[in-house]
Formats: structure tokens, C-alpha cells, sequence
């Protein structure tokens, strides 16, 4: 794994560059001299995240308030919480 480091401008100004370098490892991008940024391939974003999707990244997204979502109904019932 091979761990770049851009600045900013340099981001800006070549993004295929950082693209490209991503697919070997992290691209650190830094704003003034420090990190800022870190640029992943969605598969290493994968495998750093679980791999799964959570429902509240989903309806987070843009757009998702006009999804039309049909939820079946839980047939778990409520329990009273053990608060002891």
C-alpha cells in the first residue's frame, strides 16, 4: 500500500493524478500543510466502513426525501425496558 500526499492545489489541478493514486493506497490531501482530506477507492471505503449500507446513509443522501419506500410492518412487539 503506497500512501500519497497532495495539497490542495496540487489536488485541483490534477485529479486524475490523485484518481490514479488512490488505486494504489490513500491520498492524503492537505490544506495549508496539514491533512484535510483523504481520497479512497470505494472498494478500500468498503472494507474500512464493514461493507454494509446503513438505512440512515441511504436516507441521508440527496434526494431521498422524495423516495417512495414501502416498509412491511415488524411483527416484533415492544418490550419495557430493564432499567435496574
Amino acid at each position: 500500500m503506497t500512501i500519497t500526499t497532495l495539497s490542495s492545489r496540487q489536488f485541483n489541478q490534477d485529479a486524475s493524478r490523485a484518481k490514479k493514486a488512490a488505486q494504489t493506497g490513500p491520498v492524503i490531501i492537505t490544506d495549508r500543510g496539514r491533512p484535510a482530506h483523504v481520497l479512497l477507492t470505494f472498494e478500500q471505503y468498503q472494507r474500512l466502513s464493514g461493507g454494509r449500507t446503513k438505512i440512515a446513509d441511504l436516507l441521508a443522501m440527496p434526494g431521498a426525501e422524495s423516495l417512495d419506500i414501502d416498509i412491511p410492518p415488524s411483527h416484533e412487539h415492544a418490550r419495557a425496558a430493564d432499567l435496574s
